[in-house]
């Protein structure tokens, strides 16, 4: 029931969008978007892109299931009643979605209206004043610039490959001045993209961040528990961030990096249905394979032969 879903999503998406005659664009308002300390706000980036990217794939699968599985395609079109008119309607609203964007900075702004808070960056903060959430009013959060965590950032996370090195750059160094880390969601996002930016020193800073953050207590509410995702952001820092891990053209691919601080670190991931433990150290890196067959994994865009119980070493 997977394209009934898409299809309930896109069919969402394209009803909680308007026409802006002001814009000529298809706008949406009244969101809350990833950063927790804005709610109610117009044209977030990061909503309106996966609003988007929900009804093109949505299109991109009901594509594909028609020309590839006609008798499927006719009964979810009669379960639905969807319509050619109605794709055309979603397909116009995703193609023209507005995408708020500052070109003084050259950056796509975080929602309508972000330009006009008072820009203060969070080093310029007095100490004391931190965490905000525990010293501020509710109002004063909302009316700063503060990003709880990654927001526009977290989108280009989830979809870097549509954008080039040079723009993460870019809005890296944009928004995370603005940002106060309150949330164990943002730290291991930020060691990442530090990390494929080739900032080193700054990546292994926020992986600090993410590993020590009930161990330091630095948002002072561990009384109130631990935080799951700061555990599992320690795990993302050194697996997507410092080995670089991704899936690239269908294939397992890694780009590792060693903090300076380290002399070698490893790890295990389980990817369809084989064992791969993956040891990255300052004299190399060595891959083992746990299974029945081999299989091509990508180091540094190369493609490698990975077989069962057979060291690969890659200098």
């Amino acid at each position: 029931m997977g394209m009934e879903v898409l299809i309930g999503i896109a069919r969402f998406w394209h009803q909680r969008a308007n026409f802006s005659e002001y814009r000529k664009k298809y706008v949406i308002l009244g969101v809350t978007g990833p950063n927790e300390y804005e709610n109610n706000v117009n044209n977030n980036w990061y909503t309106n892109y996966l609003a988007q990217w929900c009804i093109h794939f949505a299109l991109e699968q009901l594509s594909k299931i028609k020309e590839g599985y006609s008798e499927d395609y006719d009964r979810i079109v009669g379960k639905t009643n969807l319509t050619q008119t109605e794709c055309e309607s979603w397909k116009n609203v995703a193609d023209n979605i507005y995408f708020p964007y500052s070109d003084e900075y050259g950056v796509y702004l975080q929602q309508d209206g972000f330009l006009d808070k008072d820009l203060v960056k969070v080093g310029e903060l007095d100490r004391t004043q931190r965490p905000i959430n525990q010293k501020w009013s509710w109002d004063r959060i909302l009316r700063s610039p503060y990003i709880k965590q990654a927001d526009i950032l977290q989108g280009f996370y989830f979809f870097e490959d549509r954008f080039t090195l040079e723009e993460l750059e870019k809005h890296f160094d944009f928004y995370e001045p603005f940002t106060v880390h309150e949330s164990s969601l943002s730290p291991c996002v930020h060691s990442i993209q530090a990390a494929k930016l080739g900032r080193m020193e700054q990546a292994y800073t926020f992986y600090l961040r993410t590993s020590r953050l009930d161990l330091d207590d630095y948002n002072k509410e561990v009384e109130e528990g631990l935080h799951i995702t700061s555990m599992a952001g320690t795990w993302m820092s050194i697996v997507e961030g410092f080995g670089g891990m991704r899936v690239v053209n269908d294939l397992l691919s890694f780009e590792p990096r060693i903090p300076e601080q380290w002399e070698a670190y490893s790890f295990k991931v389980n990817f369809r249905n084989r064992i791969i433990k993956v040891k990255v150290a300052t004299k190399g890196l060595t891959f083992d394979l746990d299974g029945d067959s081999g299989i091509s994994i990508l180091v540094r865009g190369k493609e490698y032969e990975l077989l069962p119980n057979t060291s690969l070493n890659v200098n």
